[in-house]
């Protein structure tokens, strides 16, 4: 193995000492960046281990060279090493390579290393009892802090602990071995802190991404000539501007980009991780995509079949069109306002998503990749049906794992797939009867007899996939593919269209990803121009999804199309992503856990603010997590302090010194060189876009802003105005230049913030047909010609104070019950269990009781028990609302078979012995319950049950009536 590296680089010391306390031996190569090894600008150190295995993330090769302790279950690990990259690396090299380190920055390095002071007083090491990776690379990146007597004063005069674990560790043989090779010694690795003069990566104003390291001191001759010609000529060598049609078609000659993004469930409202996973991340890169003025179609769409929309009808008494009508709204809306850009947003329950589905099927059975087989189904006798996956759980059977709340599809502990028959004690989900076995005959595709073309498929296109997917492809085809059901007993489905298998539909996993043709199709009435491959034009498919959703887009739909033959085009990007956390937890859409799409409209904070911050923390390489403090001190130093006020200074230099006519530029040497250190970054932003690793790009953009405020800083264009007429050429240039960087800022951030680009925009008084990429050639253009006049400069973000997000952690803590209840209490209404009477929940309380118990006895994995006491004090919390509520006391048991039955006999009916009298009283008491609700809150989800309860009151009163 070989590291290639350049000096004095603290990441690289963080893979030696893996390397040494593992016991592998690797060469260390001096490297610059013209060397053919990297990828782009910022790459080091790289790690090689063989010719088709290489890390440029210091952390992950450090992971990879140093894989002793794996916490990657519970996320400590990959979060550890997150934070270190992207909070204490930053902050570290700021301090080390400025002559003066702003004071925001000091306290925010002084409140990172109490964070670990408060970590290793509890534990010898950061994660424990045991040395991690994440104790190299913090140690690493503190090692010349320490060994500098100014800075180890300044900054870790009270950090005791963190002292000690540095001593102990510098006292490892493999660790002094390390620093050694590494070239530093006791005086630190710098010496003087400012002898880079430029920081090794992106200041604090920008702490997102991996710590791509060191960049060169000073562009080179090369660099500086071709900023000039590209400052002269750039926007002669854009292409011509594409005149978008409102149909949008491929066309000759033009770069056709066809976007997707996983098809979101409609189950629920779609909660950030979602987002951020899916429809944003496509979003930003479609935004993208037209500034290089490629031909780009971004289509998108609700998946409305399966089991998950039959089991929700059933809970909240609605047909599955119904839920499908309600949800492909919340969903919409909420796109909506983030500001998705879809060409179009489609769903999949349509007369084309059949009609496409059916024929595809058909075709692949005549080319012979379709058996019957019979198979042995879960059937609920109490039901009287056969239970689809999502009907049915019970305990996991895979070894080791032993969750007792695994889906008939998937546990959601260990994340393995899982056939429902195998489950080891099945419960019905609708009325918790243990099933029996019934032979079902059913349809099935059979992916082995295609495996060694998806094979050679996934070989010849894997390296243009994201980490994730790559991983999620790979695990998958360490086993052979085996065949795989594609009918199941369902009703709310695309039917099948063979005579005995009228009664069934397709399973969702097949019919799902044709939904992108349907859509299609519903937008352009011709579908397969843009996706079926064709001569005359080429068609690049880009795929985002969170990386739960690889295998269907990876495997069995390539297989399906394989299979097929007819010349569909197949995924030549897949963008997949590691999960966002929330807080300390996991966001659940079943639970309710999180911060979900609509909360966020409800917050006040504007969606840009949203989308940079989820952007920022984008999960590419490893989990992340949502923090309200975070988000909080994102928007105030990154967005407020570092973005907004450069712009806003900028533009009100230029509007109040020259009245708002950009200042003609008279660039000089050091500007060329300020020009050339910018195209750096817009380079680098480019080649992180066309990678899809978004939130690296955003980390460059941001040292745009940076650069700007240091060269305001530095030229101080308010003095040189009133000195001599050379002075104030150089102050007028000064301004002129920072305006143009408002420009570019402009033009960079529009993907991730249309709404701020768009104010600049208007307060820069150009359009977006200047506001271009050359993806050929990035670099920095006059945007703004000679004697152009701006508006009138405004702010562009307002401070986010620690109160309100304090209120907000408060408001969205626990699940969405929880909201509803606490919101109810403190409006002074009751939340009775509608629909739930005191015996059903007696006896579910005991049974999950000794669940409860059993698991508490059988391990000490908090994990696995605590979603379940959880699930306990819920029930507890029914229980007690129950029997408050006379009507639900009272309301009789059924043991119906029809669920939908079961339902509708929890209330009572005509002759059940309610009176006229009682139901118009009870009609107008719920009447001023909702009255109250609706005045005191927008929030649907609040009052929305109680107006179902007052309608359900109605209907009983006019049964009455009618029977009188």
């Amino acid at each position: 193995m070989k590291i290639y590296t350049n000096k004095n680089n603290t990441s690289t010391l963080k893979l030696l000492i893996a390397a040494n306390l593992a016991g592998k031996k690797v060469e260390l190569v001096d490297a610059s960046f013209e060397d053919d090894v990297f990828a782009g600008p910022r790459s080091l150190p790289l790690l090689e281990v063989d010719d088709s295995l290489s890390f440029f993330a210091s952390n992950a090769a450090a992971q990879y060279l140093f894989p002793i302790l794996d916490l990657s279950e519970n996320g400590q690990c990959p979060q550890m090493l997150e934070w270190e990259a992207t909070r204490l690396y930053p902050a570290v090299n700021i301090v080390l390579t400025s002559k003066s380190v702003p004071s925001d920055v000091k306290q925010v390095l002084q409140g990172l290393l109490q964070t670990l002071n408060g970590m290793l007083e509890k534990h010898q090491y950061l994660l424990g009892d045991k040395i991690s990776a994440v104790d190299i690379a913090t140690w690493s990146t503190l090692y010349p802090v320490y060994y500098n007597n100014d800075l180890k004063q300044i900054y870790m005069a009270d950090c005791s602990h963190i002292v000690r674990w540095i001593k102990e560790l510098a006292d490892a043989k493999a660790i002094q071995e390390a620093v050694k090779q590494w070239g530093g010694s006791a005086a630190g690795p710098f010496g003087a802190p400012s002898a880079l003069g430029i920081p090794q990566v992106a200041s604090l104003a920008s702490p997102v991404g991996t710590p791509d390291q060191d960049v060169e001191v000073g562009p080179t001759p090369e660099e500086i000539e071709s900023a000039k010609d590209n400052w002269l000529n750039g926007l002669k060598k854009l292409q011509p501007r594409l005149i978008q049609e409102k149909l949008v078609l491929p066309v000759k000659g033009r770069k056709n980009i066809l976007i997707t993004s996983a098809l979101p469930y409609v189950n629920n409202v779609p909660h950030l991780g979602n987002i951020i996973g899916c429809v944003l991340s496509a979003d930003i890169f479609a935004r993208y995509c037209r500034l290089c003025d490629y031909n780009t179609l971004y289509i998108s769409g609700t998946d409305e079949y399966g089991t998950a929309t039959e089991t929700k009808a059933l809970e909240e008494g609605v047909t599955p069109r119904e839920i499908c009508d309600k949800y492909f709204e919340l969903h919409n809306n909420v796109y909506r306002w983030f500001n998705i850009g879809f060409d179009y947003f489609g769903r999949t329950s349509t007369p084309q998503q059949t009609q496409i589905a059916q024929r595809l099927f058909l075709k692949l059975r005549e080319n012979g990749f379709v058996t019957s087989q019979s198979v042995d189904q879960l059937l609920c006798q109490n039901c009287d049906r056969f239970l689809a996956d999502r009907f049915v759980e019970g305990t996991c059977p895979h070894p080791g794992c032993g969750y007792e709340s695994a889906r008939g599809d998937q546990c959601d502990k260990c994340g393995k797939l899982i056939n429902a028959v195998d489950l080891i004690q099945p419960k019905c989900k609708v009325c918790a009867h243990t099933p029996i076995l019934r032979p079902s005959e059913q349809l099935f595709i059979e992916l082995g007899q295609l495996e060694p073309s998806v094979r050679t498929w996934i070989n010849a296109n894997e390296k243009s996939w994201s980490p994730p997917a790559r991983a999620v492809a790979r695990a998958w085809l360490k086993e052979p593919l085996r065949s795989r059901a594609v009918t199941r007993d369902l009703k709310w489905g695309v039917p099948v269209p063979l005579e005995g298998y009228t009664n069934k539909v397709f399973y969702v996993w097949f019919d799902a990803p044709i939904g992108y043709m349907s859509i299609t199709d519903i937008l352009t009435n011709q579908y397969e121009k843009w996706w079926k491959a064709d001569k005359e034009y080429d068609v690049n498919l880009y795929q985002f999804m969170a990386k739960d959703n690889v295998p269907f887009h990876v495997i069995m739909f390539p297989a399906t199309l394989i299979g097929i033959n007819e010349g569909h085009i197949l995924v030549k990007h897949i963008y997949a992503t590691e999960y966002l956390n929330y807080e300390d937890g996991k966001f659940s859409k079943s639970r309710g856990v999180g911060v979900f799409g609509s909360d966020a409209q409800e917050t006040g904070i504007p969606s840009d603010v949203w989308r940079f911050y989820l952007a920022s923390i984008r999960p590419e390489t490893s989990d992340s997590s949502f923090s309200w403090t975070e988000l909080g001190t994102r928007n105030n130093s990154e967005l407020l302090n570092n973005l907004g006020n450069f712009c806003h200074r900028s533009l009100s230099f230029c509007a109040n010194t020259f009245k708002g006519k950009v200042p003609d530029l008279v660039l000089t040497q050091a500007d060329y060189e300020l020009i050339a250190l910018v195209n750096r970054e817009v380079i680098a932003y480019v080649q992180h876009m066309e990678k899809g690793r978004l939130r690296e790009a955003l980390r460059h953009v941001m040292s745009i802003s940076r650069i700007g405020n240091q060269h305001m800083q530095s030229t101080q264009p308010w003095v040189l105005l009133k000195g001599s007429d050379d002075d104030k050429q150089l102050g007028a240039t000064a301004i002129g230049l920072c305006c143009q960087l408002v420009a570019l800022l402009c033009t960079l951030l529009a993907p991730y913030v249309p709404d701020t680009s768009r104010k600049l925009r208007e307060q820069l008084k150009i359009d977006t047909t200047t506001l271009r990429i050359n993806p050929e050639n990035p670099s920095f253009l006059q945007y703004l010609p000679s004697g152009h006049v701006i508006g009138k400069p405004e702010p562009l973000f307002a401070k986010i104070e620690p109160e309100l997000l304090d209120s907000l952690r408060a408001k969205y803590a626990g699940s969405q019950s929880d909201r509803t209840e606490r919101a109810n209490k403190q409006n002074g209404v009751d939340t009775p269990a509608v629909g739930v009477n005191v015996a059903e929940l007696e006896k579910a309380l005991t049974e999950q009781g000794n669940k409860v118990r059993e698991l508490k006895a059988s391990t000490k994995d908090k994990s696995v028990w605590q979603p379940e006491v959880q699930k306990l004090l819920d029930l507890k919390k029914q229980l007690a609302a129950a029997q408050a509520t006379p009507q639900l006391a009272k309301s009789p048991s059924t043991k119906k078979a029809d669920p939908k039955e079961r339902l509708a006999a929890q209330q009572p009916t005509p002759g059940s012995g309610e009176t006229v009298q009682e139901l118009e009283k009870a009609i107008a008491e719920q009447g001023d319950k909702v009255r109250k609700l609706k005045a005191s809150t927008k929030d649907k989800s609040v009052w929305q049950p109680e107006v179902s309860v007052l309608l359900d009151l109605k209907k009983r009163l006019a049964g009455l009536q009618i029977n009188k």
